[in-house]
This record gives structure tokens, C-alpha cells and sequence, in this order.
């Protein structure tokens, strides 16, 4: 395996790119463009599903087994539910997310045939106003509403804007790097992953390497609403490694700085061999890793085994804080993922036995074994 540079300008470019476009699950066309415009630039073949995944090519020595790597492009967003006669908009989330991070966002509406700008706040924002009422309104999206920057002063007028329910609400990033490394905004959830996975295929296909086996770049469009690669992995791929953000907080393994392996999720663990393969990886080649367990957590991993796929799964992550809020990570991190991937990818397949899953057990793999005591003269009975 040749240890390539990651191009750390490009990983960068391509993540605020990618920041800057509006992408709620459900409305994703745009980003969708996006990257399967980089993919052509990067010579790298795909083909689009109906709902506007991505599934990407790169040719192998070998067919079979094959490997994936996804990363899905939807965001975390907003809906309007409501149009009040005080010209405001009731709003409900898209995704899974605290209405504690929504209150004083900015925001952009996207209605049937134009966009509008906006602000979530709290029913009861002014303290000049409520006074005391404003620290103990309950935290909830139903105690918010959208106001928007435009001449109106009637539900009719918002009507007459071609304002409807059901509108889609694309949350403002609000990006900075900072000369430390920190990148500060939202959606990074999964952003920073799409762009260390691109950064990772630029590297390999910048040297010119073939890879051992196929492999399937995925990007999905629907993990944040629990869809995701459902219905977008190939037959012949073995293994998948999914990308998405870690948790830091108290109680938990993960770090700002490296890759952190999952060993478990809400889901269930992830494979054995596959898992310790990447860490393995990590030792070797010395990237700065850790392990974590994830309690309230979902990924692609989620939705492709859900939908009955046969295949190994590993979830490897960037660090991100204050994850579905007001999120950071480091450039060290992503660079330790697309580092990770980069090696991942030229590395020689380890169980052949999953060529044919449905083989005998020669070359099926073990785990480290307890000893056994089969002697009934060493059992004790009472």
C-alpha cells in the first residue's frame, strides 16, 4: 500500500462548497449536481438512482468481493406547517434535531417556483416584551415560528408569495476555518465526510492505482430521514464502510483530533473483522485513531442492513462536537479519515471466504476463542 498525500487544499475547498449548498433531506438535486460533477472531473464513472443517490465506480483487479464506502449528502432542515395570520410560519423539523439549535437561525424557503429568507425564533422572542417569559418558554418546535423578510401584512399577502405548506427550510451554514484547524458549521453531519471520501478517490486516482477489488463510492440522500442505502448497493459488494461524524461529549471515547472506529451503535455492533482490519490499518500506518460506542446513533449501515444486505459493515468518523447543533471538527480529523480510507482501499482483501457467502466453512475467519473445558471430570455438579 503507498502512503499518498491528502490534499488538504482540496479537501477544504470542496467541504465549503458543499457547505454552501442548501441540502434538507428530500431536496437535494442541487448537491447532487454538484458531486457528480466532481466525480467526472475525477474521471471516476456513475450512474444516479430515481432518488438521487450516487453510486460511483472504480474498476478493480478484481470483481468480487467487492468493497463500498458511503457517505450520505442530506442535511438536517425544516418544513412549513402552517401559514398564521400574523404573517409567521409554523415549522417542523427534517431529521432529527433540537429545537434549541433552530431558534435564531437563519434561513432560506424554498417554495413551487422561487426562494424567500427568513428567521426561526421563539413564539415569545423579544424580552422588552415577555420579559421573564423568554428563559422559561418550554424548548420545543412547536413553540417556533418563521419570519419572513418580506412586505407582508396578511396570511394573504404570505398566500399571494406563493408561500405553501409543505414548503421546504434549508438552515444557513455559517462556516469558518480557523487558523488552528477548526472548522465551525452546520452540517457538517456529513458533509466533511463527503469531502474527506473525495479527498481519499482524488489521491488514488491522482497516482494512478488500481485497486485489488471494485469499489463503490456511495452517496446517499436520505440517512437523516433513516433511508439511506437502502437500495443502492451492488450485488457483488462484501464489505461497506460507512463515513459520518463521532460524538464528542463526557462519557465518550472519541477525540477532535484522528479518525474514531465504531465498534457499536444503536444498532447493534459492526463486524468483527472488518472493524479490527481498520484499526489494524490505523497501527500500521501510524494515523491517530480511537475507538468509541455510540448509544442514540443511526447510519447508512443502518438502512442497508435493515433492507436485508448481506454484507460487513464498519462505521469510521470524523470528530465532530456539538453534533446536530452548532458543529466543529479539525482538519487533522478529516485528514486521519481520507487517510484511513486511502489506505482501506489498496489494501488486500482478508477473508477470501466471502467471495461466495454461501460457501462451507473452509476459510471462514475466527475470533479469538475461549478455552473450552469439554473434560465432565473438571465439571463441577452438585
Amino acid at each position: 500500500m503507498k502512503d499518498l498525500k491528502i490534499d488538504l487544499n482540496y479537501l477544504q475547498t470542496i467541504l465549503i462548497d458543499l457547505l454552501n449548498i442548501p441540502s434538507p433531506s428530500g431536496y437535494t438535486d442541487q448537491i447532487v449536481h454538484y458531486v457528480g460533477e466532481e466525480l467526472e472531473r475525477l474521471d471516476i464513472p456513475f450512474e444516479i438512482t430515481r432518488k438521487g443517490a450516487i453510486r460511483a465506480f472504480i474498476k478493480g483487479k478484481k470483481t468480487s468481493p467487492g468493497r463500498a464506502i458511503a457517505a450520505h449528502l442530506d442535511t438536517l432542515g425544516a418544513m412549513v406547517t402552517s401559514i398564521k395570520e400574523n404573517t409567521r410560519l409554523g415549522v417542523t423539523m427534517i431529521g432529527h434535531w433540537s429545537a434549541r439549535f433552530a431558534e435564531g437561525t437563519r434561513v432560506t424557503i424554498f417554495t413551487d417556483t422561487t426562494t424567500y429568507r427568513g428567521t426561526i425564533l421563539p413564539l415569545k422572542a423579544s424580552g422588552h416584551t415577555y420579559n421573564e417569559e423568554i428563559d422559561t418558554q418550554v424548548v420545543s418546535w412547536d413553540n417556533l415560528e418563521l419570519r419572513i423578510d418580506e412586505i407582508v401584512d396578511s396570511k394573504e399577502d404570505v398566500l399571494q408569495k406563493g408561500i405553501r405548506v409543505g414548503d421546504f427550510i434549508a438552515i444557513d451554514p455559517y462556516p469558518e476555518i480557523t487558523d488552528s484547524g477548526y472548522i465551525n458549521s452546520r452540517h457538517l453531519d456529513n458533509k466533511a465526510g463527503v469531502a474527506s471520501l473525495l479527498a481519499a478517490l482524488k489521491a488514488i486516482k491522482d497516482a494512478g492505482i488500481t485497486l485489488p477489488v471494485d469499489c463503490y463510492p456511495l452517496f446517499t440522500v436520505l440517512e437523516e430521514v433513516g433511508n439511506g442505502a437502502s437500495a443502492i448497493i451492488p450485488e457483488q459488494v462484501a464489505a461497506m464502510v460507512a463515513v459520518d461524524n463521532s460524538t464528542i461529549a463526557p462519557g465518550q471515547n472519541s477525540s477532535e483530533r484522528g479518525v474514531t472506529i465504531a465498534m457499536k451503535d444503536s444498532t447493534g455492533p459492526f463486524d468483527y473483522h472488518l472493524t479490527h482490519k481498520l484499526i489494524r490499518i490505523c497501527k500500521e500506518n501510524d494515523i491517530l485513531h480511537q475507538r468509541d460506542v455510540f448509544r442514540f446513533y443511526r447510519s447508512d449501515l443502518a438502512s442497508a442492513t435493515a433492507a436485508g444486505h448481506d454484507i460487513r459493515t464498519s462505521l469510521i468518523c470524523f470528530a465532530l462536537d456539538s453534533s446536530h447543533g452548532y458543529e466543529r471538527t479539525h482538519i487533522d480529523s478529516l485528514e486521519a479519515v481520507a487517510k484511513l480510507l486511502m489506505f482501506y482501499l489498496q489494501s488486500p482483501v482478508g477473508i477470501q471466504h466471502d467471495d461466495k457467502p454461501f460457501n462451507s466453512l473452509q476459510g471462514f475467519p475466527r475470533q479469538v476463542e475461549q478455552k473450552v473445558i469439554r473434560q465432565i471430570d473438571k465439571v463441577k455438579v452438585k
